[in-house]
């Protein structure tokens, strides 16, 4: 029996099986055993390569997958909002490679790849499934672009599709510490009340895979699938916007509807409508920072920002600058949001802020 009939028939098995207290123990074994073949199914076979117009160099200070169904408007968008041109049809499977472009913005060069159009049963290999699947989670945030004028189902389709193989769209990572070891057994400890796991189940499934001898250590409620997530350790915790185009066919209401649904944007990308709040939104979602720099006696240089991302802190900012400049650090004055004052007088682990001008004081 083959990968895939294997996968049907555990599929099948879950879907017959009642969700309750009493089945939660075989549901979460089957979960393990669905998880294993799949990664099978994904692990490359051979020493092909991936093909013509995957293996593209990341460049630019993050990277943007865009996905979605064929003949939604990706070619369009990227030719729009990028100096890259893409072709563009009205017919489906129009872009059979990836087309790399660069967005400017706010002094960052942002990589957007316009993937070849995902089709049901991609986490199969169907289509290009499986190369655009692995260019996506290479990727910072995922662009998951919709027609306006479909329904919902197209949208749980692609979410179905790219959580099967790992891909985890706007969900953090589950708190829950797992190590494997030589000796010793099956160490299980929670600091939280659990309604899901248990420690028999978690031995069950580490058996599974071949792992007899482990610490884990969980500190929230998680699910079984989440335990599963950290067993194996290749998925990917990804934000994502939902774009739905053409929203020049449908009606106010409509528009109004999708604009409120969380991480969402509406637009036209032949009428152009809400492009620039488009890129707004991926500068917000890839938490990009822009740090201006200033000499003594000297105005900032507002027109050469040094990129960071969220969380940076000024050492961050001087190995940007110079690989030796942390080392010869004596203060910096920082003008900006993250300061009490201006100027202010901080150390290297000063956290920064967008837009932030600093001004490094060496030895």
């Amino acid at each position: 029996m083959g990968i895939l009939e294997r996968i049907a028939d555990i599929e099948k098995e879950m879907a017959r099986t009642q969700k309750n207290k009493a089945t939660e123990y075989h549901i979460g074994l089957l979960k393990a055993k669905l998880a294993k073949y799949r990664l099978q199914l994904l692990e490359p076979q051979g020493k092909s390569g991936k093909g013509e117009g995957f293996d593209v160099m990341k460049s630019g200070d993050a990277r943007v997958a865009l996905v979605g169904f064929p003949s939604v408007g990706k070619s369009t968008l990227l030719s729009k909002i990028t100096e890259t041109e893409s072709v563009q049809a009205a017919y489906e499977f129009t872009t059979l490679t990836c087309i790399p472009g660069v967005i400017p913005y706010h002094g960052a060069r942002i990589q957007l790849l316009d993937l070849p159009g995902i089709i049901e049963g991609a986490a199969q290999g169907k289509g290009r499934g499986r190369q655009v699947i692995s260019v996506a989670k290479t990727s910072d945030l995922i662009l998951m672009m919709l027609d306006a004028t479909k329904g919902p189902e197209i949208k749980d389709i692609l979410e179905r599709e790219l959580e099967s193989v790992g891909i985890r769209l706007n969900r953090r990572k589950p708190n829950i510490y797992f190590k494997p070891k030589k000796t010793g057994g099956i160490s299980f400890t929670a600091t939280c009340k659990l309604t899901h796991l248990s420690d028999s189940l978690c031995a069950s499934i580490l058996r599974d895979y071949r792992i007899h001898n482990a610490e884990i250590l969980v500190r929230e409620d998680a699910t079984v699938d989440e335990f599963i997530d950290i067993v194996l350790g290749n998925r990917k915790y990804m934000k994502c916007l939902y774009v739905y185009n053409k929203v020049d066919a449908v009606s106010l209401e409509e528009i109004d509807r999708l604009a409120h649904l969380p991480d969402t944007i509406v637009c036209s990308t032949i009428m152009d409508l809400n492009l620039d709040h488009l890129i707004d939104r991926i500068w917000t979602a890839l938490d990009l920072l822009t740090i201006y720099t200033k000499r003594r006696g000297e105005l900032p240089d507002f027109e050469g920002g040094v990129i960071m991302r969220r969380g940076a802190s000024v050492e961050d900012v001087c190995h940007r600058i110079h690989r030796t400049l942390a080392r010869e650090f004596k203060y910096a004055l920082v003008w900006g949001r993250s300061t009490k004052h201006n100027p202010q007088k901080v150390g290297l682990k000063h956290l920064v802020e967008n837009e932030d001008v600093i001004q490094v004081v060496k030895k």
